[in-house]
């Protein structure tokens, strides 16, 4: 699966603005699926999600090092 991220509008009639860039690589594949996020009050969870993720990867206390060699 490809993602591909852009800010868009609305158009008249309700119409989603795709830039030409994106539109291109679009041309290509028969269907496709749409997902919308709008900023708002939920940008906090995104940072608090991004900060968890980051915690999660980072290396782990000093003593679970033996776990490294199994």
């Amino acid at each position: 699966m490809t993602t591909l991220e852009f800010e868009g509008s609305l158009g008249p009639n309700g119409t989603l603005r795709v830039p030409d860039e994106v539109a291109s690589q679009l041309r290509s594949v028969d269907s496709f699926r749409v997902v919308v996020v709008v900023p708002g009050e939920d940008d906090d969870d995104q940072a608090w999600r991004r900060l968890g993720i980051e915690q999660f990867l980072k290396d782990g206390a000093p003593g679970d090092a033996i776990y490294d060699d199994l």
